[in-house]
């Protein structure tokens, strides 16, 4: 009876055994010794056969089989080997970017602006920090340009009265 595996029965599992028993441990410490990581052998031993057992039918022929178990779980070392090389040399070539923290005028500005209705937050924004014509936002938030002069005039002067406020304040941040 043949499993879904594509195995000859219970002679060819026995054939499978047979060699899994008689090298799972050498070539695991050949491994072992080449990648340095008991466990992370274990694993390529393990899928060396798995992949084995799906090809049991014609490995099994073969005058070693448990050559060709061993050249796929080196190749799968190899493999590991190269991308762990790819990711450290990436991981070398990236700088630690040290970034300055916000000034105390950009905190008080942030937290003037926080405090304004969304519409005039939204216009003093997109005019003072992403530059955008009076046009240009009013096409944005499909309203008239008077309707976006207005959030601009409204908006500042209220940032105006914040910031002057939070700069009689001595201890304003």
């Amino acid at each position: 009876m043949a499993s879904d595996r594509g195995d000859t029965g219970s002679a060819g599992r026995a054939d499978f055994e047979e060699c899994y028993a008689a090298h799972f441990h050498s070539l695991t410490l050949q491994l072992n010794a080449y990648v340095g990581n008991l466990s992370e052998a274990q694993d390529m031993v393990q899928e060396a056969f798995c992949r084995a057992l799906a090809r049991w039918d014609g490995i099994a022929g073969y005058a070693d089989p448990a050559a060709w178990v061993r050249r796929v779980a080196w190749n799968l070392a190899t493999s590991g080997w190269r991308r762990r090389r790819t990711m450290l040399n990436f991981l070398h070539r990236q700088r630690e970017e040290h970034v300055a923290g916000p000034s105390p005028d950009r905190i008080a500005v942030t937290r003037a602006l926080a405090t304004l209705p969304d519409t005039q937050r939204r216009a003093c924004i997109l005019f003072y920090i992403a530059q955008l014509t009076i046009a240009e936002i009013a096409e944005q938030e499909e309203v008239a340009e008077g309707t976006v002069k207005s959030w601009l005039h409204r908006g500042r002067t209220a940032l105006a009265a914040q910031l002057t406020e939070a700069r009689k304040e001595p201890n304003h941040v």
